[in-house]
């Protein structure tokens, strides 16, 4: 019997082209870690791990590619997903394939809100935790008049309106004005968004932009004078695929948060998993390596306990659970199966040891302050 025969087969989806490459290369490497630490360690139940990796590309083909894996080669469990689109489009199919899919990307409110089923399990920080952080940090600051630069689709969108929410219910005063600035993804040139922005008469802008776009925002905003002009605050300004590929041209003295820091925090778990993959790829952890690594092994330790790849066997032992994952202490929540997981923000800063901005100072926001109820939509 081969390996593909009796191994277990996971299927992973991620962004492998185009604007956000680079997301899926890092998750890429995080998810190859965790399977090469399973199977060194027995794998499961007796039979070694194997990844079927492919590129979700988009809606419609992420689900051919599901459909396709679950019918033709058996495979029960999924892991993955960038795209928030992609996501929204995959888990209704999950109940009717009977597959378990642990999103470790894609942040929109709807996948564990309006179309949970038991099924799917998340990770990583939705855009509504990241938002609740993001408010909690400026809420003191002395900024009253705000507008948003963001991609021109469902994350820009749920990223403001969570923003406006959570500033609102804090700061009651703050004006936020009436219409964002939103861009299409994938533009090469953003000056007339950032010159949009720099008109408006805000004093600080919530920027949601990320991957490719936001490197090209930071760029074109730093030559037009776009942080000399208000406030910025980036929601995701510190994930490593940005901060690596500006290395010193991204501008010191910027608040931006992540998912995932790989200098914070200063636990056994986290120090291990930053030497074992730097040893691995020569390079650090960003938060979608650490969200790929960790949702498979959340998924491998609910199969090692469980005794079972059956997905209905596999759901008890994942609802509620709690685990020292290198991001700090989390817990898959029962009632939506949405991680509760702390979040941190940062200023940029230049440091000798690196060849891109660190965060120093760090701030960092419980998860069960910024994570909203189950029940609580955006309205």
């Amino acid at each position: 019997m081969g390996l593909s025969e009796r191994a277990v087969r996971i299927g992973a989806l991620y962004a492998l082209s185009g604007a956000a490459a680079a997301y899926g290369a890092s998750a890429r490497q995080g998810l190859e870690l965790a399977a090469e630490e399973i199977n060194a360690t027995g794998g499961l139940l007796g039979r070694p791990v194997e990844l079927l990796i492919e590129d979700e590309k988009s809606p419609a083909h992420a689900v051919e590619v599901v459909r396709r894996m679950a019918r033709e080669l058996g495979v029960r469990l999924f892991i993955g997903i960038d795209s928030s689109a992609v996501a929204e489009a995959v888990v209704p199919l999950l109940p009717e394939l009977r597959c378990v899919l642990m999103v470790t990307h894609a942040a929109s409110p709807r996948i564990t809100g309006e179309l949970f089923n038991p099924y799917v399990f998340r990770c990583s920080i939705n855009v509504a935790q990241n938002a609740r952080a993001g408010a909690l940090l400026v809420a003191p600051l002395p900024y009253i008049t705000w507008t948003t630069l963001g991609p021109d689709y469902s994350f820009g969108y749920f990223s403001w309106a969570y923003f406006s929410r959570f500033l609102r219910e804090l700061k009651p005063e703050a004006e936020l004005l009436p219409e964002g600035i939103f861009h299409p993804p994938g533009a090469e040139d953003l000056t007339p968004w950032i010159r949009q922005a720099m008109r408006s008469g805000a004093e600080a802008l919530w920027i949601s932009s990320w991957g490719g776009d936001l490197v090209r925002l930071i760029r074109q905003g730093q030559a037009m004078g776009l942080f000399r002009r208000c406030a910025v605050f980036m929601e995701l300004g510190a994930a490593l695929e940005v901060l690596e590929a500006l290395g010193e041209e991204m501008p010191q003295g910027l608040w931006v948060g992540t998912r995932y820091w790989f200098r914070w925090p200063d636990t056994p778990e986290n120090r291990r998993f930053v030497e074992a993959y730097f040893r691995r790829y020569g390079r650090y952890p960003s938060y979608n390596a650490q969200n790929a690594y960790l949702g498979l092994r959340l998924l491998a330790g609910a199969i090692r306990r469980a005794g079972t790849l059956e997905p209905e066997g596999l759901i008890p032992y994942l609802e509620g659970i709690g685990y020292e994952a290198p991001m700090g202490r989390i817990t898959l929540r029962r009632e939506d199966h949405q991680v509760v997981a702390d979040v941190v923000w940062g200023e940029t800063k230049s440091h000798p040891d690196y060849p891109f901005r660190i965060l120093d100072p760090i701030w960092t926001f419980p998860g069960e302050a910024i994570t909203p109820p189950p029940e609580v939509g955006i309205f």
